[in-house]
């Protein structure tokens, strides 16, 4: 498994599981898509597998499989399977359904989780974004993951959403009506 890491003196690097240097920190061409409209319009939610849970820790496990990972001033936040979670004895109070939006938005885009998360706010729904490379990643309530699904592929298709108020692109810096 590789990880980002620094050597005293040095830029970070990203290693591989033999200290192998796979990256020196330079900045890369932006890679993604940009525009919100074509975002949106492309967009295309799935559900991983698994429940998953927020866990704080002092310090990294070794043994567990984090999914993801906060450095906050009160200590490390996780991301991890409640199976995981209950096997190392981490306490947690939110079970949560895991969606990725399908799409590859640029790091820069602007709007693509405002107008997703407005979404699911108007239905009430609570919503957790993590940022990959590749994709966004929304953990929602575990009971709601359905709902969230049909709300994000309403979205893409550019329906708006009965119970709600309708999502105007214009109001996220998009063109559309």
């Amino acid at each position: 498994m590789g990880g980002w890491q620094s050597r005293p003196g040095s830029r970070p690097y990203c290693g591989n599981s033999s200290g192998e240097v796979v990256g020196q920190g330079s900045v890369a061409t932006m890679s993604g898509e940009t525009d919100l409209v074509r975002l949106l319009s492309r967009m295309s939610p799935e559900l991983r597998p698994g429940v998953f849970v927020f866990v704080a820790v002092d310090g990294r496990p070794t043994d567990i499989e984090v999914l993801a990972s906060v450095v906050e001033a009160e200590g490390i936040s996780l991301v991890v399977s409640r199976q995981d979670a209950d096997r190392f004895g981490l306490r947690y109070d939110f079970l949560a359904g895991w969606i990725t939006l399908q799409v590859h938005a640029a790091l820069a885009a602007v709007g693509l989780t405002a107008v997703v998360s407005a979404a699911l706010a108007q239905a009430g729904i609570s919503c957790n974004v993590i940022a990959g490379y590749h994709h966004d990643h929304l953990l929602v309530p575990l009971d709601r993951v359905e709902e969230a699904l049909t709300i994000l592929r309403d979205v893409a298709a550019g329906r708006d959403q009965p119970c709600c108020e309708p999502i105007h692109l214009r109001d996220f810096g998009g063109d559309g009506a």
